[in-house]
């Protein structure tokens, strides 16, 4: 990647830190900043100029493969999840399908009472899921399958086009938490047939907390009724070009905004627009490259360590995280971090997390550290 240097020199934490845990709270580029205490200036001065702000919907949509009017503004994933969950239907006897590897959040929203549906878990081989088991727990009262596009621990990547082509041979819905895909794996929806796909933007996506995005497949979006309603789900009245709300009926939005309910975040989803504009500004096939770069040379440093690596080794499975079990290492990742090098224990081993702004110097560091332990 050209200009590492000047790239870096956008992220302040490089100054003192060798950071890579972004698959757990990433640090925020100096342009993400500077856009949310702009608009903070603004907002004192009460000069909000609407039209220099962007909340991220178009370039969300950009990323993703989508349309803008696919994209709902959500608080996080977890919103995303349980917005799904609550507006699908389940017949007598439904069920989800997900896996034994799943963050919390993603399998969740499905154990509340009134949904009364049954929770599929398929076992992980290895550390991968494989289509094929996936598709013997899926039959014809599956509603939908549940996923992390990334699974948070290890990094396995699925298939999603595989996973989409099964749920909807038995007429169910593939539905995806991307948090830990989006800002390094290049995603296009359309391609894959995802059917909702939802993501917060503090961890790849370098934005802040509390702010996120839902992705509703278009020929879905008018199919349900949102289980929250308010003021941003309506579309409103317009006379005499003043718009305005009718509190005598339901006009539901046309769009994914449906499942929007009141005032956003604001200054999250700048923060937020900044962050992806950063990112498609540097291409997010070029982010790839770099990050499974610096993933594959740390893996391969590590095979002279005494570890255990748990991340698939073949690229089509892989993602942005490597994760291997080593021995105290809670322990180890407390003397990294005194080092200033920021790693995450995770399931007795530690998970590293690059993004495209870190070098294989610090990679270097970080395993130098490790041997020295």
């Amino acid at each position: 990647m050209d200009n590492i240097q000047g790239i870096r020199e956008k992220f302040p934490v490089t100054k003192n830190k060798v950071f890579l845990n972004h698959a757990g709270y990433s640090p925020l580029p100096q342009p993400v900043a500077d856009a949310m205490k702009q608009y903070n200036e603004d907002l004192c001065k009460f000069d909000i100029d609407e039209a220099k702000y962007s909340l991220g919907k178009e370039l969300f949509a950009e990323l993703v493969g989508a349309e803008s009017d696919e994209i709902a503004l959500v608080q996080n994933t977890s919103t995303g999840l349980n917005i799904v969950a609550n507006m699908l239907e389940y017949p007598r006897g439904a069920n989800i399908v997900t896996t034994d590897m799943e963050y919390p959040s993603v399998v969740y929203p499905w154990f509340s009472k009134k949904l009364g549906v049954k929770i599929r878990y398929v076992k992980n081989v290895g550390g991968k899921v494989k289509p094929a088991d996936l598709e013997k727990a899926v039959d014809d009262k599956t509603v939908a399958i549940v996923v992390s596009h990334v699974e948070y621990v290890n990094g396995f990547q699925h298939n999603l086009k595989m996973l989409a082509e099964i749920a909807h041979e038995h007429g169910a819905y593939l539905v995806v938490d991307a948090i830990q895909s989006l800002g390094v794996v290049p995603v296009n929806l359309k391609k894959n047939d995802v059917d909702f796909l939802t993501s917060s933007c503090y961890k790849w996506l370098l934005g802040p907390a509390g702010a996120g995005y839902l992705y509703v497949r278009r020929e879905l979006v008018d199919k349900f009724e949102p289980p929250f309603i308010g003021w941003a789900s309506v579309k409103p009245e317009v006379f005499e070009t003043i718009e305005f709300w009718d509190i005598w009926q339901l006009r539901l939005s046309e769009t994914a905004s449906r499942f929007e309910v009141g005032s956003p975040g604001f200054i999250n989803f700048i923060g937020a627009a900044a962050a992806l504009q950063l990112l498609l500004d540097v291409g997010i096939e070029n982010i790839q490259e770099r990050v499974f770069s610096l993933t594959e040379s740390l893996i391969d440093s590590l095979k002279n360590l005494d570890v255990r690596l748990t991340t698939p080794t073949n690229l089509e499975a892989r993602s942005g995280i490597v994760h291997f079990i080593i021995d105290k290492a809670q322990e180890k990742a407390d003397k990294l971090s005194e080092k200033g090098i920021i790693v995450s224990p995770r399931s007795n081993g530690l998970r590293v997390a690059p993004h495209f702004y870190n070098t294989k110097q610090e990679i270097e560091l970080l395993i130098h550290e490790l041997k020295t332990a």
